[in-house]
């Protein structure tokens, strides 16, 4: 497998969890401690020190001690923008679905009002 390749299965495991896209979504508006991960996102300590590991070590986010805390930041804001356009495919296909959806209805409808004319 090529590097880019090797590179791009590597982040989208990295993603693949809902958590760490969580997490991510979480620093989109600066540096954050763990303690304040967790309280925002209602996860313990050592679930979340888990998936920043996981992150770190994918380098997608950057991590910086003071003292005895951790925060944690966006190591490449194109991450943020791969994450919207996630979103974006995500909502093209919900506005599919509930055109499909409409068209089944229309159809079955047009369907049963020719027995019941």
């Amino acid at each position: 497998m090529s590097d880019l390749k090797n590179f791009k299965v590597e982040l989208f495991k990295a993603l693949s969890h809902s958590h760490r896209i969580s997490i991510i979504n979480t620093l989109r508006d600066g540096e954050k401690s763990v303690t304040h991960i967790c309280e925002i996102l209602d996860i313990e300590n050592s679930y979340a020190s888990q998936q920043l590991s996981i992150l770190k070590n994918k380098n997608i986010i950057d991590g910086r001690k003071e003292g005895s805390q951790v925060f944690y930041s966006i190591k490449d804001e194109a991450i943020l923008s791969l994450l919207d356009i996630a979103r974006s495919i995500f909502n093209n296909h919900i506005a599919n679905l509930k055109s499909t959806i409409k068209e089944v209805k229309k159809k079955s409808k047009k369907e049963d009002s020719k027995y019941y004319d």
